[in-house]
């Protein structure tokens, strides 16, 4: 058994996280490599370490003094350093950062040194070798991952390697410079190093106990999710659902490695397991609700749209010459709705609409705003009959309209449009069919 475990930074903010990492790891022999993020927030109103490092690079892009702000974030591992006792300095690190924003600043490799630093110090306190991501994960000219490269290179380096630690967050980049995945990244790190050392299980350790089934800003205690299929995770983290990183499951997927997320102040808590496939029926119908506001939708109307060639490819192209990215698209006989983010559109709508009457001679284009989207998902549901049925009575009993329906034939997830003021009543009142009352 061999497994990867990746800590997230409220899990490393100070050197008392650190210990409980520490004892983590120390209490499976089959947590062999580590993938630590920069350390988070400490308290409400700290500032986590990697926003201290962005700071920096503007500070150095505008000719400014790094040396307080630099002393600031040299602060944070001190303390560490000293609390877990480690005669063990990263002055020299700090050297190097600084000249290296003064003389030649980007702002991927100040953002990166936060997990290189960590990770540094993790290494030298659990008596692990240290592998930078720089010469083990690569990126392409188009700043995605380069998979082949990296699974090549970092298979044979962990092939060799029993133990080690591996920050999280960035590699190389096709120019030969630090290049970092988007923020939450030491995610898609820990899953790219399961699959590179084919482990038997990635554990993501983060400050809560799995996944839950709605948002606790908005519900109160919502119960825990214990099984989550790949593809439930991906709907749910696509409307907001942000416990991992959404691309974080692909690497491991292909490879059949389960992710179990857990949480470093309850370890002893089971979490929730994220697998391609299982045979566990769910508690509930549904797996999870999510959803996010500020979207708009495209109304086209083209009398005989359903006998045209071509027609959705015409429209679309409206939307692609704009660089608008789609998020739904539900239709009829004669009519097709495209729904975007409403923030990306503003200014371009009427180069949209005219775009689209260029292109496709629709009867009618009508725009509507102010929509939230909530995803409803669970392969429970189509073992259930008449489970939209119960989400449209519920939503009827608690007097919110319906603006939009989209369900995919998959039969896993159904997509309802409200307006923005009535998203939460709606999460609440889907809630409490499916699992307060489980009507």
């Amino acid at each position: 058994m061999k497994k990867v475990v990746k800590f997230g930074g409220s899990s490393l903010a100070d050197s008392g996280q650190f210990r409980k990492v520490g004892a983590i790891i120390r209490a499976d022999e089959s947590r062999v490599y580590v993938v630590p993020s920069a350390p988070g927030k400490r308290f409400s109103g700290d500032i986590k370490v990697t926003d201290m490092l962005i700071e920096a690079y503007r500070i150095a892009t505008e000719g400014g003094d790094l040396n307080a702000q630099m002393e600031e974030i040299k602060a944070r591992y001190d303390e560490i350093i000293s609390g877990l006792g480690l005669d063990f300095s990263l002055d020299d690190e700090f050297k190097t950062i600084i000249k290296t924003l003064e003389d030649e600043p980007t702002l991927d490799y100040a953002a990166s040194r936060g997990e290189y630093l960590n990770g540094l110090v993790m290494a030298n306190y659990l008596g692990y070798e240290f592998i930078d991501p720089y010469d083990v994960i690569f990126f392409n000219e188009e700043g995605n991952l380069n998979s082949y490269k990296t699974a090549k290179v970092l298979s044979a380096r962990l092939e060799k390697t029993p133990k080690a630690v591996i920050p999280g967050f960035y590699g190389q980049g096709k120019d030969g410079k630090v290049k970092t995945f988007t923020r939450g990244g030491s995610d898609v790190t820990g899953s790219v190093v399961a699959a590179a050392a084919r482990v038997d299980v990635y554990e993501n350790w983060t400050d809560v106990s799995g996944f839950l089934l709605a948002d606790p800003r908005i519900i109160r205690n919502p119960v825990p999710i214990n099984t989550i299929t790949y593809r439930e995770l991906r709907e749910l983290s696509y409307m907001g659902a942000s416990v991992l990183h959404e691309d974080a499951i692909f690497p491991v997927r292909s490879k059949g490695i389960p992710i179990n997320i857990k949480n470093t102040n309850r370890p002893e808590d089971e979490g929730t397991w994220i697998v391609e496939s299982t045979a566990r029926k769910p508690k509930y119908t549904i797996t999870g609700i999510a959803g996010k506001k500020g979207f708009c939708s495209y109304l086209i109307t083209k009398a005989m749209m359903n006998s045209e060639v071509g027609f959705c490819r015409k429209v679309l192209s409206a939307f692609e010459e704009n660089n608008i990215n789609i998020e739904h698209m539900p239709s009829g006989i004669d009519t097709m709705t495209v729904v975007v983010h409403e923030d990306e559109f503003l200014e371009k709508e009427q180069k949209v609409v005219s775009a689209i009457h260029r292109l496709s001679q629709p009867d009618t284009v009508e725009i509507d705003s102010g929509i939230a989207l909530i995803a409803v998902v669970g392969r429970g549901m189509k073992s259930q009959r008449g489970t939209a049925a119960r989400i449209f009575s519920a939503l009827a009993h608690a007097r919110v309209n319906v603006r939009m329906i989209d369900q995919g034939s998959s039969e896993l997830n159904i997509i309802i449009g409200v307006a923005n003021e009535d998203f939460e009543t709606a999460i609440k009142a889907i809630y409490d069919i499916f699992v307060i009352t489980q009507l």
